[in-house]
């Protein structure tokens, strides 16, 4: 079973930060683990987001942030390939065809060469250090302002996972140990 971790209560900054982005991503594996390819493929309302999709799409926004935008590094397969000029929207549709194992695969890797990227990062220059892409006025991002980024892309995202499980298999709150097993 999946555990949540929480940043530190007091933590420095690169501590806090990497604390909470760890916190978002513990969110979505909880809330998309376990599932079958129904339970993947399953929308809420007028909306066509599904949990595949979502980790799909993770994915890819993990890849683009800290490899393309951080580093100037191309993506990884099966990215790197993708035709995102035809079909921007490739990664959320492109799902549904993948098995659970496969999408939980794929997210997971992305997020392990997510961490190994702001590790050399940090290690090159810290939080400060200014990502490789540039903006149409000329201004680099940190390496802070992509953590803080993706921090939003994860916390918008969980709130749709939340609600799409929720009605998948009535699984609801926000770790999935209990509270007197995170107390011991």
């Amino acid at each position: 079973m999946t555990h949540v971790t929480e940043p530190p209560a007091a933590g420095n900054e690169v501590d806090t930060l990497l604390g909470a982005l760890e916190r978002q991503r513990g969110y979505i594996a909880w809330k998309c683990g376990g599932l079958d390819a129904a339970g993947l493929r399953t929308t809420l309302g007028p909306s066509t987001i599904t949990l595949g999709g979502l980790l799909k799409h993770l994915a890819a926004v993990e890849e683009h942030t800290f490899a393309t935008k951080l580093f100037d590094r191309p993506m990884s397969e099966p990215f790197g390939s993708a035709d995102w000029t035809s079909d921007p929207d490739w990664e959320w549709h492109s799902a549904a065809a993948d098995a659970p194992e496969t999408l939980m695969a794929l997210w997971k890797e992305s997020v392990e060469r997510s961490r190994a990227l702001v590790a050399e990062a940090l290690a090159a220059g810290g939080l400060d250090y200014l990502g490789a892409a540039k903006w149409p006025d000329g201004r680099q991002a940190s390496l802070r302002r992509h953590l803080i980024d993706m921090i939003e892309e994860y916390a918008r995202h969980v709130g749709h996972a939340d609600l799409i499980r929720e009605s998948i298999d009535g699984v609801v709150g926000e770790d999935p140990l209990p509270q007197s097993a995170e107390a011991s």
